[in-house]
C-alpha cells in the first residue's frame, strides 16, 4: 500500500498540517501508522468530513455517522477528474432504466427491467398493457424534466411537484396534477390520510417548512419524502412522484440520485410503519443514506 506524509495529506485536502495530525490522533482516518511521532496515511484515504461543519444542522445521533462517511466520500469523489461526457451520459441512462423499473413496479408495473430498457427506447411489449408501457415513458421524461431544472437552478416549489406528477400520470389526463377530491386510504397503514380539503393547506405547508427546517441535505430529502407520502395528496402516482422529489433535493444538495430497489420495498414500506407508528423517521434516513453511499462509491470505483 503506498502512504503519505500528514503535509502530503493536508495538501491534497486542502487543511492544515495541524487538522491532519488530530485525526490522525483521534483515529478518525481508517489505516494509518504511526512511526514514533510522525503518521503514514494511506494514499486513497478519504479525508473525513469536519464534525463542525454538522453542528449547526439537526443531524440525529443514529445517523450521523453515515452521513458524515457520504459528504467525505462525495468531497474525494469531487476532488477526482470528471467523468467524460460519453461515460457520464451511459452512466445516466443505466441509472434511468432502473430508476425507472423499479420505481414502476413497486407500484404494480408489470415489465421487467429489459422490457422497460426495450420499452424506453421506443418497442412496444407484446401482451403488456398499454398502461405499464405509458408509465416508463412517463416516469423517464419526469426524470428528464427534473435534471433540466437542476441545470436551470430552479427554486422547488409546489408547481414543480404538480408538473412532476402530471408527467408521471400521463395515461390519467384527467387527474394529473390535481389534487385528490376524495378520500382515500392505505390498506395496512398506520396513517390517517388526511381528507380532501385539507390537502391543498397542508401541501403548502410541507413546502413552506421545507425551506425552514435546517437539517443536513439527505435527512430533509428523507424527511419530506415522508411527509408527502403521508399527506398522499394525488389520487394515484404518489409514490413516483415522491421518490422523484427525493431526487430533486438530492440533485439540488449535490447528491446523486438514488434507485429504491423493487427487492427493497418491504424495508421501504416498513420504513412509512415505523414514522407513522412510532415518529420515528430514522429507518428511512439510513435507508436514503445507504443508497446515496451506495452511489457514490460506484462513482468513486469508476474513476480509481
Amino acid at each position: 500500500m503506498e502512504y503519505m506524509t500528514v503535509k502530503e495529506a493536508a495538501e491534497k485536502w486542502g487543511i492544515s498540517d495541524r487538522r491532519v495530525r488530530m485525526l490522525c490522533e483521534h483515529g478518525e482516518i481508517d489505516g494509518v501508522i504511526r512511526k514514533g511521532q510522525s503518521y503514514l496515511i494511506p494514499a486513497d484515504a478519504i479525508r473525513p468530513v469536519d464534525g463542525r461543519s454538522l453542528r449547526h444542522k439537526k443531524i440525529t445521533r443514529e445517523v450521523a455517522e453515515i452521513l458524515a462517511r457520504v459528504d467525505a466520500k462525495r468531497a474525494e469523489l469531487n476532488r477526482r477528474r470528471p467523468l467524460t461526457e460519453g461515460e457520464l451520459e451511459r452512466l445516466q441512462q443505466e441509472f434511468l432504466i432502473e430508476f425507472t423499473y423499479s420505481s414502476n413496479a413497486i407500484e404494480g408495473n408489470t415489465l421487467t427491467l429489459k422490457e422497460t430498457a426495450l420499452v424506453l427506447e421506443g418497442l412496444t411489449i407484446d401482451q403488456k398493457p398499454l398502461k405499464d408501457h405509458l408509465e416508463a415513458v412517463g416516469h423517464r421524461d419526469a426524470f428528464l424534466y427534473l435534471q433540466k431544472l437542476i441545470e436551470d437552478n430552479v427554486k422547488f416549489s409546489e408547481r414543480i411537484i404538480k408538473e412532476i406528477h402530471s408527467l408521471v400520470l400521463i395515461d390519467r389526463p384527467q387527474d394529473k396534477g390535481v389534487y385528490r377530491r376524495i378520500p382515500v386510504k392505505i390498506a395496512g397503514a398506520y396513517n390517517q390520510l388526511p381528507e380532501p380539503h385539507l390537502v391543498p393547506e397542508k401541501m403548502e405547508q410541507l413546502v413552506k417548512e421545507f425551506f425552514k427546517t435546517k437539517l443536513h441535505p439527505i435527512e430533509k430529502a428523507a424527511r419530506f419524502h415522508l411527509e408527502f407520502e403521508g399527506i398522499h395528496p394525488f389520487i394515484d402516482g404518489n409514490g413516483r412522484t415522491g421518490r422523484l422529489i427525493l431526487n430533486f433535493t438530492l440533485m439540488q444538495n449535490g447528491y446523486p440520485p438514488i434507485n429504491v430497489k423493487f427487492s427493497d420495498r418491504k424495508r421501504y414500506y416498513d420504513s412509512f410503519d415505523v414514522y407513522f407508528r412510532d415518529n420515528d423517521p430514522i429507518p428511512m434516513i439510513q435507508m436514503v443514506a445507504e443508497y446515496v453511499e451506495e452511489q457514490v462509491d460506484r462513482y468513486l470505483r469508476i474513476l480509481a
